[in-house]
């Protein structure tokens, strides 16, 4: 039987809308799910009928919905209570000891194992959560072909662990046959961010932005350590002893003796900062015409254990904030001054011991490591513009993927060069990009999830009519170790 969705006259009277109902039952139709965001209702026609809603004058539109399921159908098989065993079991908090606890690569075959096991053990979990927190979104949000997609994507990954959950891998045949469900794991989800976004801007009818920012929040937090954690693996996969070949990872995998996978131990946040900067320059030279200045001041010496491409993607974000601003209040003369300070060793952070390397392969070389014992716990960057501030009405809506600047009548952007500035239109338009310089819409939000992950943060201190001081705290591994056996 065919179900519809029944849009009222935005106009309609509670009287009104109840009289469109009455007429949709009075043709045969049953009522299902009454909307709160929309004057609307779900409704449901015997095959046969012929109904005359659309005519009807309290309603604007009748939209045929898809066949009315539970949830989305897809050919990937899970049953219902696999999901719900997964969702009750604790979902383990990610810390980046976990990630670095394996050992220096090029890690042995029984570390491999192990890195294997943990990885599966925590997977399934994950993805089982994110399936029901989609199921639990209003049926006609995820009736949306790019939430469905979405997931549709999750329960295709899920189906293919599943078959691994009472295994325990322990050679090399199986380890390598997880390593590519891994790699097929990362590949299916890597638009998850900007499909979302875009069916969620589809569906801004019938979902709040209020509740979009708390979905996003939490899936995209949830994401970061699920790609990571496979990541993580297939990268200690490819440095390993039994399949050293760094080169053919399919994720990142650095050949570096500070590399423990996709952590790099002996990270220079200065460095990270000056090729960034060095790249949004480029593209304010490309749009303006004009390249600011930056100068790193503070303890530029600093290192400390994170990864790479989180902190990569943090200061680009919010340097492409400070250089628009910088650029766009014509204040070219003056530098963005980027401080870093790292925090003082003390006996706070865990110390992580670490075993040796397993062998001498490429540059993952025994004498090439040394202990980090002198190694900042984390570091605090602060990025200080003189760009004019953030003004007073925008300050209090800079961590929202908001949409509430469209009304129904505007079309859905197809692209970057849409006039609307919303975070939702600029994720969907992005399809993993990165080039655009548009300031204060998504970067924010993201950036902030990347950096509270690992227990870090970002706090904007705004003076309006001077300029912008951001602080990026993120907190490493804590002092790494590495023990040589005797």
């Amino acid at each position: 039987m065919p179900t519809y969705i029944v849009t009222c006259k935005s106009d309609a009277s509670p009287e009104q809308v109840a009289a469109a109902k009455k007429h949709a039952q009075d043709q045969g139709g049953k009522i299902g799910h009454e909307y709160n965001l929309i004057k609307g209702f779900s409704v449901t026609f015997p095959n046969d009928a012929v109904t005359t809603l659309e005519s009807h004058e309290h309603v604007q539109g009748v939209e045929l919905d898809q066949e009315k399921w539970s949830h989305p159908p897809s050919t990937a098989t899970v049953a219902d209570d696999e999901i719900s065993e997964l969702t009750n079991k604790h979902q383990h908090p990610l810390s980046l000891a976990d990630l670095v606890k394996h050992g220096r690569p090029p890690i042995s075959e029984e570390a491999l194992f192990s890195s294997a096991n943990f990885t599966l053990s925590l997977l399934p979990i994950r993805l089982a959560h994110r399936i029901q927190a989609l199921r639990n979104l209003p049926f006609i949000v995820v009736s949306n072909p790019n939430i469905s997609k979405i997931y549709h994507n999750y329960l295709h990954s899920l189906s293919t662990l599943l078959p691994w959950k009472h295994r325990t891998i322990a050679n090399l045949d199986a380890e390598i046959r997880f390593t590519q469900i891994l790699a097929d794991l990362v590949h299916t989800h890597q638009d998850t961010i900007p499909i979302l976004a875009k069916g969620f801007l589809e569906c801004r009818r019938y979902i709040s932005p209020a509740e979009v920012t708390h979905f996003l929040d939490t899936h995209l937090r949830t994401r970061i350590g699920t790609r990571l954690i496979a990541e993580q693996h297939i990268a200690l996969h490819y440095s390993s002893l039994p399949h050293f070949d760094p080169g053919a990872s399919p994720t990142p995998c650095p050949e570096h003796p500070s590399y423990i996978g996709v952590i790099d131990t002996a990270l220079s946040p200065s460095e990270v900062v000056d090729s960034c900067a060095g790249f949004v320059a480029d593209i304010c030279e490309l749009k303006y015409g004009v390249r600011p200045h930056w100068v790193i001041d503070g303890e530029p010496e600093t290192t400390f254990a994170f990864v790479p491409m989180h902190l990569e993607y943090i200061v680009t974000e919010l340097l492409k904030n400070a250089f628009r601003a910088t650029v766009e209040n014509g204040r070219n003369r003056e530098p963005v001054v980027i401080t870093i300070a790292p925090e003082p060793p003390d006996a706070g952070p865990p110390r992580v011991t670490l075993d040796p390397p397993a062998g001498d392969k490429g540059a993952f070389r025994g004498d090439a490591i040394k202990p980090l014992d002198d190694n900042a716990p984390g570091v605090t960057i602060r990025i200080r513009d003189r760009g004019g501030g953030i003004a007073p009405e925008v300050l209090p809506n800079i961590w929202s993927y908001s949409f509430t600047t469209f009304s129904e009548e505007d079309e859905v952007p197809s692209g970057g060069g849409s006039s609307n500035k919303d975070a939702l239109s600029v994720i969907s338009a992005a399809g993993g990009g990165g080039s655009s310089i548009a300031g204060l819409g998504y970067g924010l939000p993201l950036s902030r999830a990347y950096a509270e992950y690992f227990g870090g943060g970002i706090a904007v201190q705004s003076l309006y009519g001077w300029g912008t001081d951001v602080y990026l705290r993120l907190k490493g591994v804590g002092k790494i170790d590495d023990t040589i056996s005797v």
